[in-house]
């Protein structure tokens, strides 16, 4: 298996080159082919992937820059294998969204932002690290302004600063370490995060530096406001994948950067922290109650939905007192399946909006109604979608929400509790879409509309059965992550 993470990261950007040179008809046709392959590659990856070993596997290690330490250094533990397994279930999905807003360019740009994902999952150097992290910012912001709807400009441009400057006092904060203890490797960082990285202003400089790119990419409140505006202006594909795929970014740089490196910091202001997951928990729903275009209420949603994952996080690390392994094990364990099953959900969501938008040909929730009537089936699976991202058991979103609320209320009750309010605005939030959307008299604009293609149907139904295997029986995906998170627990612990 050497060099197959190096494939995986590789594919798509020879795919990106093929599109380009090939016949502009048949350009999504070749994308999806190299989608298959990468998929294919990582499917590999998987079964060759040891449940039981607790390190990073398949490393692949070779010199680059010897002047600064900088390696090639490449490799997969249960979090990185999971968000490999993600990028390739949810790029092809997207691919399949809707129709080509912009042929062979959008094609490509869209492989070259899949390579670039895969890089920064599996990349265990910093600068290595940082040039992946870095690469996905160029096809996002392209794909936004060149291809967006309305306000394109205006929503790229601020997704760009939001997510450059936040880079830039990450690149700061990482060469203030490497200065001062000569290596970019993280599991070597991590090493000496345990008795204090820093000491001083500089440990609280590095630690803000990272904490302010990593929160912006999440987004964590109140470095949130550029995604309603980039996801709502976001042709559905980039949509999906800004939500599915590009948020779990900022999570997993707070699992492999920002915890490990500086958990002294983390106890110190830890309340501090958990105020700021609760704000995203609470205040993201009351946002998107208010709102009346469907894929900006979904955008906020998605913020609620990743809030769980900080919650979690925070009360592990931040916790000022050893917190009980099972405890830990359940927090942990919620935030890698919600990760997953965020990003299948999330998606599907935007992948539902953007249908009833190219019947229709607006997305406002009033432009709709009675939709059970004409599109039963449409009805249906987008219900499912919804009752998922509520958390409803029997669907997956159930699983890792209720993880990271069992684990997390047990170390910080009071926190915990505020968050349920979030639960429940989420809640009434949904309740009154479908409401409005599928009930009463049929609304005008609305009496012609198909209902699900054959088309749609086959990309609908594998992602909900995927959403029905995981919540009924989970084991298979917590056997992918299982021992990184015993290994996390012990090193909190």
């Amino acid at each position: 298996m050497v060099g197959m993470i190096t494939a995986i990261i590789f594919i798509p950007l020879l795919g990106a080159l093929a599109v380009w040179v090939w016949p502009q008809r048949n350009c999504r046709v070749i994308a999806l082919i190299f989608n298959a392959i990468s998929a294919a590659c990582a499917m590999g990856l998987w079964r060759e992937f040891d449940a039981t070993g607790t390190g990073m596997q398949f490393v692949e290690r070779h010199a680059w820059i010897p002047a600064i330490n900088a390696e090639y250094l490449v490799g997969v533990d249960g979090l990185s294998l999971l968000l490999v397994l993600l990028t390739s279930l949810i790029v092809p999905f997207a691919f399949v969204a809707g129709p080509t807003p912009g042929g062979r360019g959008f094609d490509a740009t869209m492989l070259v932002m899949q390579s670039a994902l895969y890089g920064t999952f599996t990349a265990q150097n910093f600068v290595l690290w940082f040039l992946f992290y870095e690469m996905s910012l160029i096809p996002a912001f392209l794909l936004i302004k060149i291809w967006g709807g309305e306000n394109r400009d205006r929503a790229a441009t601020k997704f760009f600063l939001y997510t450059f400057l936040g880079s830039v006092a990450m690149l700061l904060s990482f060469l203030g370490i490497y200065f001062a203890k000569g290596t970019f490797d993280f599991s070597a960082l991590a090493s000496l995060g345990k008795n204090g990285l820093l000491t001083g202003k500089l440990a609280w400089f590095a630690f803000a530096g990272i904490f302010i790119g990593l929160a912006v990419k999440v987004p964590l409140f109140p470095f949130h406001t550029w995604l309603p505006d980039a996801y709502q202006t976001a042709p559905t594909g980039v949509s999906m994948i800004l939500t599915g795929v590009l948020s779990k970014m900022g999570v997993y740089g707070f699992v492999r950067l920002l915890l490990p490196l500086f958990p002294n910091e983390i106890k110190i202001i830890g309340p501090w922290l958990l105020v700021l997951a609760v704000c995203s928990i609470v205040f993201a729903p009351l946002a998107a109650w208010a709102q009346r275009d469907l894929k900006r209420m979904v955008a906020y949603l998605s913020i609620n939905h990743l809030g769980y994952c900080m919650l979690a996080l925070f009360a592990v690390a931040a916790s000022p007192t050893v917190t009980a392994n099972i405890d830990t094990h359940a927090a942990l364990s919620g935030v890698f399946m919600q990760i997953f099953n965020h990003g299948i959900t999330a998606a599907a969501l935007f992948y539902f909006v953007g249908l009833l938008e190219q019947r229709r040909g607006v997305r406002g929730i009033r432009d709709f109604g009675g939709l059970m009537q004409r599109t039963p089936l449409l009805c249906g699976w987008m219900s499912v979608a919804i009752f998922s991202s509520l958390g409803l058991p029997g669907l997956n979103g159930f699983i890792g929400e209720f993880l990271i609320f069992k684990g997390a209320f047990a170390i910080t009750a009071l926190f915990t509790s505020i968050a349920v309010i979030g639960l429940l605005v989420t809640a009434i939030v949904f309740v009154r879409t479908m409401q409005s959307l599928f009930s009463g008299p049929l609304a005008e604009g609305c009496s012609a509309f198909p209902d699900l293609l054959r088309r749609e149907k086959l990309v609908l139904v594998p992602v909900t059965l995927l959403m029905f295997a995981i919540g009924i029986a989970p084991q298979f995906m917590f056997n992918i992550f299982n021992m990184t998170v015993v290994h996390m627990t012990r090193l909190f612990g």
